[in-house]
């Protein structure tokens, strides 16, 4: 999971919007700022579509390794090539439409969808306290890679609607609240990932009015509290 916020990315600029939710995956570069997993890294190099491309033609450029008499002619049979690329791309790494079915079932994706409503709130609920946002929306936007049979790619960022749209700043306490509480043994952004493949949805959104916040979870905020459980499920 990478949390993308302008305090955790180098490239901030790339996160302006005039809408919500915005879309990331495939449509802006993710530049870590210092901190980032190396494996997250990597995951992050894997998405680049070229690189996978590189990758699928390898193959090719051993073989011209091996046989230089061959280097030419391997060289300008480009069809070969694509028809390698089209395998790998959609039969490697996308799940047929008639497969999607079986990756979970409908009471397991019910399951999982209920319980990432539920932390999403839980969180966004005390975000909205820590930060004093009593008006507007405040959406968790959660975006999972499409590439099957890889270990998925999470982003998950806080998004605020309204007259100015924006990724909101997250501070150290909302960067670890999301680590420590989005995904548990309940969530895992594995069984999120099936849900995501079975749907051929990639982005998942939680939203919560703001002005619904109840006042004990912005004091027991202020104070430097962890509202109770039974507090964040009225709110």
């Amino acid at each position: 999971m990478l949390i993308v916020s302008p305090t955790t990315v180098l490239n901030r600029s790339a996160l302006e919007t005039v809408s919500v939710p915005k879309r990331m995956l495939g449509r802006i570069t993710i530049l870590p700022r210092g901190g980032a997993r190396p494996a997250v890294i990597l995951r992050l190099i894997f998405e680049v579509q070229i690189l996978r491309y590189l990758m699928a033609l390898a193959p090719f450029v051993f073989a011209m390794l091996i046989w230089p008499h061959l280097a030419l002619p391997i060289s300008q049979a480009p069809i070969p090539m694509l028809i390698v690329i089209a395998v790998v791309e959609t039969k490697v790494f996308t799940v047929r439409p008639d497969a999607r079915a079986q990756l979970i079932s409908d009471d397991d994706m019910a399951r999982q969808l209920d319980a990432l409503r539920f932390n999403g709130l839980r969180m966004l609920t005390r975000i909205a306290a820590r930060h004093r946002i009593v008006q507007g929306n405040l959406h968790l936007v959660v975006e999972q890679s499409e590439i099957a049979r890889v270990p998925p790619l999470t982003l998950v960022s806080v998004q605020r609607g309204g007259p100015a749209p924006e990724v909101l700043p997250l501070d150290v306490a909302d960067l670890a609240m999301l680590r420590d509480g989005l995904f548990d043994e309940t969530l895992t952004e594995r069984s999120l990932h099936l849900v995501s493949l079975r749907e051929n949805r990639n982005l998942h959104e939680t939203v919560l009015d703001t002005a619904s916040v109840p006042a004990h979870a912005r004091m027991a905020a202020l104070m430097g509290e962890k509202p109770s459980t039974r507090e964040l499920q009225e709110a």
